[in-house]
């Protein structure tokens, strides 16, 4: 019996520390669910957390409202002022979006692209409202090509100086579109509604400078709008149109070789801006290799002339003369700056002699290879920037307080040149405005727009060059104003 009592103690005592052992997991796997449960909820926390600091500081990555500022060469103004680029929210563009392709918008849309001459183009402009684009599509227009306009209307600088733009544009029967490159439902609905010829993609994030500032930006639109503009032009155009697009002279980068030459190096890229222009020219190769589209880009020269971009040098330079502020200049800087006239005159030609796209659309194949293209646009002649400046210090009558500085380390090269011999052959493209011609009709056009009080000097007997194609004033933009 008492070894009965014993075992039966024994088993009490088991059961007891048993209990007890269950009772400790059961009350430590609650501290543990409890713990797991805390410790989800402080990760979401901190996860929303992160992700609202991120929407703070990098909101170009959330928004599809990128830089389509028409592209032309850098500016050389130190610190010239600029606005934050405008976004809109991908929300609000997508419900936006619903509305493309009505029976009203389509028919807007075809009469724009129509051409009123035989065997007009039909063109795609994007970045319309920008610089290069605006008179790119005056000239298309005033020929009796078909032309349709796109553009975000950011402000990177002035929205008011693109919605002039976009008037004088509207003006003349042409369409601009509030829109976004990125916006891939846009794109594939202009192409099913209409069968462009040509594609002139002019929108971009320009300017070197503010690429330290605003890096994302150059990556959405330079690099991911450009691809968003061969997807839909390979993928849902039929016939698939042949695409002439604005690349840089800043690709050149540390080339000292001079004249530049397409057939110089361009792997060592000096900003940013100069890197997303030379992966563009990449990516041309790639859509061109696998998709047969016929691609031609263009690398500008400092592009100046009425009309044009305030964060460029003699834009800037103007205004801060006629202001009385003082400007920055680099030291020993030389630039090929390159009229407007000039320039479209030389977009004009390349899209006449761009070729045709070998690719379908509908089958994804190519039938052989098609042309792959580029050319520099440039004046080929190189002038110093205090040159530019004393310039326009005669024709607006007032010194300039100049600060010459070295050149520092933001992206900017010393010098431009250009050898456009290529671009010669194959498209007669030959310069004929000179600096003094070019910077006058500028002034012209500066004066009246901004309404200045401000008798411009006559012009001088000499020119270097014979300014053919300003004389008349033959840019349709030039003398005009809103």
């Amino acid at each position: 019996m008492p070894s009965d009592a014993a075992a039966k103690g024994v088993k009490l005592e088991r059961y007891a520390s048993g209990g007890a052992l269950l009772l400790r997991r059961v009350a430590s796997g609650k501290f543990v669910s409890a713990s797991s449960h805390l410790l989800f909820r402080a990760t979401v926390l901190a996860t929303l957390a992160l992700v609202f600091l991120f929407a703070l500081h990098y909101p170009s990555l959330l928004s599809r409202s990128f830089s389509l500022a028409s592209d032309g060469s850098s500016s050389s103004v130190p610190g010239a002022s600029r606005s934050h680029a405008s976004h809109r929210s991908l929300l609000a563009s997508s419900s936006a979006a619903a509305t493309y392709g009505g029976e009203r918008w389509q028919k807007e849309i075809r009469r724009s692209a129509k051409p009123r001459r035989d065997g007009g183009l039909s063109v795609l402009v994007t970045g319309a409202g920008g610089f290069v684009g605006a008179h790119c599509s005056l000239a298309l227009k005033a020929r009796g090509d078909g032309v349709v306009g796109l553009d975000n209307f950011n402000s990177y600088y002035d929205p008011a100086l693109k919605r002039g733009r976009q008037q004088l544009l509207a003006d003349r029967g042409v369409v601009v579109l509030d829109a976004d490159i990125n916006d891939a439902l846009l794109l594939e609905r202009l192409f099913e509604a209409v069968p462009f010829t040509h594609v002139l993609h002019l929108a971009a994030q320009a300017g070197v400078r503010y690429a330290m500032e605003a890096p994302q930006t150059y990556v959405a639109s330079n690099v991911a709008g450009l691809v968003s503009v061969f997807e839909a032009a390979a993928k849902h155009a039929d016939p698939q149109p042949a695409v002439v697009w604005a690349s840089s002279s800043s690709v050149y980068g540390l080339n000292t070789d001079a004249p530049f030459s397409e057939d110089h190096r361009t792997d060592r890229p000096a900003s940013l801006y100069a890197a997303t222009k030379k992966a563009g020219e990449a990516i041309a190769h790639a859509y061109n290799h696998i998709y047969g589209l016929s691609i031609t880009g263009l690398r500008f020269f400092t592009v100046y002339g009425p009309w044009g971009r305030p964060d460029m040098a003699y834009f800037s330079f103007a205004r801060s003369i006629v202001a009385g502020e003082p400007i920055t200049l680099y030291a020993d800087a030389r630039r090929d700056f390159t009229y407007i006239d000039d320039v479209v005159k030389g977009c004009v030609g390349a899209l006449d002699t761009a070729g045709r796209s070998t690719g379908s659309a509908r089958s994804g194949k190519k039938s052989g290879p098609a042309p792959l293209r580029v050319y520099n646009l440039g004046n080929t002649s190189p002038v110093p920037v205090t040159r530019m400046v004393a310039i326009l210090e005669k024709l607006l009558g007032k010194k300039a307080n100049k600060r010459i500085i070295a050149m520092p380390s933001n992206g900017d090269v010393p010098f431009t040149h250009a050898n456009v011999s290529h671009a010669a052959h194959d498209f007669g493209y030959r310069p004929t405005t000179s600096l003094d011609a070019g910077l006058r009709h500028f002034v012209d056009w500066f004066v009246q727009y901004y309404k200045l009080d401000i008798k411009i000097a006559k012009p001088s007997t000499t020119s270097k060059k014979p300014a053919t194609a300003t004389k008349k004033k033959a840019s349709t933009m030039s003398a005009a104003s809103s």
